[in-house]
């Protein structure tokens, strides 16, 4: 987690927002690189530790958002960083320390998190855009989960989170094909919200970011929660967990701020409290 324009992970926060940016241009972003493991997770931790936060956005430096494992390192024939070799626990060990870690880290950030996808989204790229909870897609992007054009199954958690994005039927033709799809198939699909000129990019990422930080930031981390725990219970548990979080979000000063501003017709000013 740093602001040093050479490191893989950039961290940046303006107003209420941290931008997160995946920073090996020349690598087109690669996931596999084990200093990026830490960095996701303390760059998660941070912002959940900061209640001035409301809203995040990920991105990737250069060209592309993120295309997912370095290949040229599955084909180096031993050596520290080649896959050949391994044996399956070994493998299976190094899933689980390794990118199984960064899919944890995002996926435990307590606020919105804003894909802005600004290139070839493959691999994990493409699953850690569904693991964001909005997805703006600039008008060059593409997706894809390519792992069987490589020997591979999905082995970050893809086949959990695509078909929940777009279904089961459209999951299973990226996976199973291999093709790759254009933004305008992504937006059809319900794999993107909204599609940009490149250029536009991080503007409309940013405004979305800031309508979002307008909204109380307690309640704001519940929702997410409430939307979190819903994708996997019954709805009498979504029901029980919403009745005692809207307990305690009526007893907010928040909530008291939210009803005054209705009334006088003015935006809210809220403090977290």
């Amino acid at each position: 987690m740093s602001d040093t324009n050479d490191d893989p992970l950039l961290y940046e926060k303006e107003g209420h927002t941290v931008t997160i940016t995946m920073n090996q241009p020349e690598l087109r972003n690669p996931m596999g690189d084990p200093r990026l493991i830490p960095l996701w997770q303390q760059s998660a931790d941070k912002i959940n530790a900061d209640q001035d936060v409301r809203c995040v956005i990920i991105t990737g430096a250069g060209k592309h958002f993120s295309t997912g494992g370095n290949v040229k390192n599955m084909g180096d024939r031993g050596g520290d960083k080649g896959t050949r070799g391994q044996s399956p626990a070994d493998a299976r060990r190094r899933y689980r320390i390794g990118v199984h870690r960064i899919v944890r880290a995002i996926r435990s950030i307590e606020l919105p998190v804003i894909a802005a996808v600004n290139g070839a989204a493959v691999g994990l790229g493409c699953d850690m855009t569904c693991l964001c909870d909005m997805r703006i897609a600039s008008d060059n992007a593409k997706f894809g989960v390519t792992f069987l054009k490589l020997g591979l199954n999905p082995g970050d958690g893809g086949a959990f989170h695509l078909q929940k994005v777009i279904g089961l039927s459209r999951a299973s033709e990226m996976f199973y094909t291999g093709d790759l799809i254009d933004a305008g198939t992504a937006l059809d699909w319900g794999l993107v919200g909204k599609i940009v000129p490149l250029d536009q990019l991080m503007i409309e990422a940013h405004d979305l970011a800031n309508r979002v930080a307008r909204q109380p930031p307690d309640v704001l981390r519940m929702t997410k929660v409430l939307l979190r725990t819903a994708q996997t219970n019954e709805l009498d548990t979504v029901l029980e967990m919403s009745a005692a979080m809207q307990g305690i979000a009526h007893h907010t000063e928040d909530h008291v701020e939210a009803v005054d501003a209705f009334f006088e017709k003015r935006p809210g000013d809220f403090k977290g409290r």
